[in-house]
């Protein structure tokens, strides 16, 4: 599995959820659309069937948990991109909703750095991270210069999953030269068959005006009804665009510089 290397880069590709702002914008170059599947590893349902998907994804694995470094192996071997799915701080929820090594604004920066480094430890075959929940520390603007640093440090990318308006992580990102991309749909923020197939819907209408979107699901609750819709709208999703990895999205230069572990 190919790593990526962080080198300077001369800017950072940054997809905007809220507005479409950064998106390249064209009906001439190919369109890429990449699924993003979170909260792997944990034996949450729906997990065989997404892995089973016969398109590209990106696998987002929780660490420390039961089933983190099988389902990674699993993704890995099924060709899909790895990616650390880490827990921080949301505004509201109990903490233990967040499982181990999250993330909170409490705690000092070196404590951030060593949960972070360990979490990237944990997953096997990572090549970028998103956050878990984190409403709360994606908002921060010193929670956030820390992760992102350990990232550039590691070569990892970040995907902003874009659970808060207040997120400072594009212009932390920017700062540190991080390469990002940034969530376009949650699929299955309400876990119904017709809520998904209206949000897939909805990914579809934003390749219209967009080069690159990306969509995230998750397993669990409604893994199993979240696949069976992706499996449904693939045709059409296919007409307008082709499934990618996240990494196929980075900027160039990111994607250019890399080496095997």
């Amino acid at each position: 599995m190919q790593r990526i290397t962080i080198g300077v880069l001369a800017a950072v590709l940054v997809i905007s959820t809220m507005t479409g702002a950064g998106m390249p914008k064209t009906d001439k170059q190919e369109k890429l659309v990449a699924i993003v599947i979170d909260d792997f590893g944990n034996r949450m349902s729906g997990t065989e069937e997404m892995l089973k998907l016969p398109i590209p994804l990106t696998m987002a694995i929780m660490p420390f948990m039961p089933t983190t470094k099988q389902d990674a192996e699993a993704a890995f071997q099924r060709g899909h991109d790895v990616i650390v799915h880490l827990p921080m701080e949301p505004n509201k929820g109990k903490r233990e909703w967040l499982g181990p090594g999250a993330i909170t604004t409490d705690l000092s920066d070196e404590e951030i750095r060593k949960r972070v480094e360990a979490a990237i430890d944990d997953v096997p075959h990572a090549v970028g991270m998103n956050n878990h929940m984190g409403s709360k520390a994606t908002a921060d603007v010193r929670i956030m210069r820390v992760v992102l640093g350990v990232c550039k440090e590691r070569g990892l990318f970040f995907l902003d999953s874009r659970t808060t308006y207040r997120t400072v992580v594009p212009q932390v990102a920017a700062e540190l030269g991080v390469p990002l991309l940034s969530n376009s749909v949650f699929l299955d923020d309400v876990s119904t068959l017709t809520h998904i197939t209206r949000q897939l819907g909805k990914l579809s209408d934003e390749l219209e005006s967009n080069a690159v979107c990306i969509a995230i699901g998750h397993v669990g609750t409604p893994g199993k009804k979240t696949a069976a819709a992706i499996e449904q709208s693939i045709p059409k999703l296919q007409s307008k665009a082709r499934f990618a990895h996240a990494t196929e999205l980075l900027p160039s230069a990111a994607r250019n510089d890399q080496i095997l572990p």
